[in-house]
């Protein structure tokens, strides 16, 4: 059947779309292509920072463990039955509280006993002194002989020493009494009682004594600590510069911290030194005294002390991300004006605020790499964009900004 012309005109219409759309396909992958290529060829995005330079003090840092300023452990000074408990396990007491009671029959007997023998020892004496009365005329006469007066005087004399012991005898027992009542001789936190009442309790030496119960003061509160010998060693050099640093001499400042806070919020006053170093462990024994009137801190409980170490200096400062390490030395990757990127050894100090010390191998005006260090090669280039570093921040997640033209 014959082709019309219209079919014709149709068909090479086709064949001239087909064409146009195989020929731009062909440019765009072409294009995509390059675009590739150029993506591969530029030097990759890394964030840097230029160090932070401030003033600042190291800190030296130990583990200190809190103890009374007084410990008292309350035993019996007379031997008895037990008889009240006047006080709850755990409660702070005042001084001068009563705490316990011994059964007190015992003892009011026994002084009931002693002033009856005061008073026949006084009476004694009151009948010798007449008979010295009524002889002293008679010596004067010659009725009776001196000796026989001198008897008399002798009797009158004993009849006074007589007294005086049982004055004695008195007073001890006047003490035994008022022992059987047993007062706190210090304002503090009490402990549980050992012994309950109806019990026999036991006085005498410290290792006889029942133990009944013991009390600690709160407030003041001492925290002690052990530096090594070659920080006290720092802390006198310090002070013979005329800087007050570190744990050298009473007065010093201490900053307390509990496991679970962060900083230091807590200020204490260094109030001794030992007089030698522990031969064993090569360190001295410290102490600070502070403030304890809401009773936070307790006798046995373990905090953070930290003491001046150095002089104030010019630290330079960056965040930990941007550190690297291998197995000899901590290092940083420096970008140069050109973006070529250089490592340098550097030698680290503590933390502060968040950022780290770094004491040798850098300078404040570097720009140092803190993100994007994989992408880095010493000896490569890479496209650096600036920001920023603040104290007590770190870099990772914050976004990177554009470098200032």
């Amino acid at each position: 059947m014959p082709t019309s012309t219209s079919d014709s005109c149709r068909v090479g219409t086709l064949f001239a779309a087909f064409a146009l759309l195989a020929l731009g396909s062909g440019c765009d992958q072409g294009n995509s292509t390059q675009a590739q290529l150029q993506q591969k060829s530029a030097p990759p995005i890394v964030a840097v920072s230029q160090p932070i330079e401030r003033a600042i003090v190291e800190w030296d840092e130990y583990t200190g463990r809190f103890d009374a300023v007084e410990t008292v452990e309350i035993r019996a000074r007379v031997s008895g039955h037990l008889t009240e408990v006047l006080f709850k396990d755990g409660q702070r007491v005042k001084q001068g509280d009563l705490l316990f009671v011994i059964d007190r029959r015992p003892f009011e007997r026994a002084l009931e006993q002693a002033q009856a023998e005061l008073f026949a020892a006084n009476t004694k004496v009151e009948n010798a002194n007449l008979d010295i009365i009524r002889g002293r005329p008679l010596v004067e006469r010659k009725i009776i002989s001196d000796k026989t007066f001198d008897d008399r005087m002798s009797i009158v004399r004993d009849a006074q020493a007589a007294v005086k012991v049982a004055e004695a005898k008195v007073r001890s027992a006047e003490l035994d009494l008022s022992f059987t009542r047993i007062d706190s001789p210090i304002t503090g936190r009490i402990s549980r009682t050992l012994v309950t009442a109806g019990n026999w309790i036991s006085a005498g030496s410290v290792s006889g004594a029942t133990l009944l119960t013991t009390i600690v003061s709160e407030d003041p509160i001492y925290i002690y600590f052990d530096v090594s010998e070659n920080n006290y060693i720092k802390y006198r050099r310090l002070a013979e510069r005329g800087v007050a640093a570190g744990a050298a001499e009473p007065g010093a400042p201490v900053e307390i911290a509990l496991p679970d806070e962060r900083g230091f919020p807590h200020q204490a006053r260094l109030d001794f030194l030992d007089n030698r170093l522990d031969q064993g462990t090569a360190t001295l024994r410290a102490r600070a005294v502070i403030a304890n009137a809401a009773g936070l801190f307790s006798p046995g409980l373990f905090a953070r002390v930290r003491v001046t170490g150095t002089a104030p200096y010019s630290a330079v400062l960056l965040p930990d991300a941007a550190i690297s390490t291998d197995q000899t030395n901590k290092f940083v990757y420096v970008v140069g004006e050109d973006g070529s990127v250089t490592r340098r050894n550097i030698r680290l100090g503590p933390i502060h605020q968040g950022l780290r010390v770094v004491r040798e191998g850098i300078a404040a005006g570097d720009w140092v790499i803190v993100r994007g260090l994989q992408r880095a090669r010493p000896g490569g280039k890479v496209t650096p964009q600036r920001e920023p570093l603040l104290l007590s921040d770190t870099p990772a997640n914050r976004p990177i900004v554009k470098a200032q033209e």
